[in-house]
């Protein structure tokens, strides 16, 4: 007995109807009923912060991270539709995977994540 897996995130947004678009559009997340979308299994990671990281923007109380398959390829598409696409090398760790960050339009941070193989 006990958690199998994350059930959903939920937080509140200006305009949640167009930022639930925004998610569904660019990242495929969310476009079914309810907001609903299927996941692959895979490492989910449950980590809080200090308070004063700087991991992710002092402004912002959490930083959903994204598992992807083809962080490249997704790249590319958040770039052709307009979206900034941070990478950093030092993000990247050998045996963890490759990151990218990007922010949805009310500003809060989306960390891409593509898995070492």
């Amino acid at each position: 007995m006990g958690v199998t897996g994350i059930g959903g995130f939920f937080f509140r947004a200006k305009d949640p109807e167009a930022l639930r678009a925004w998610y569904a559009e660019h990242l495929g997340v969310g476009s079914g009923p309810y907001g609903k979308w299927q996941t692959q299994a895979g490492t989910s990671v449950f980590s809080p912060f200090a308070a004063d990281t700087d991991y992710f923007p002092a402004d912002r109380q959490w930083m959903l991270n994204l598992r992807v398959d083809d962080l490249d390829g997704l790249s590319t598409a958040l770039q052709a539709a307009g979206i900034a696409v941070i990478t950093k090398p030092e993000w990247n760790m050998p045996g963890i995977g490759r990151f990218a960050r990007i922010h949805d339009p009310e500003g809060n941070p989306i960390e891409l994540w593509q898995p070492a193989q």
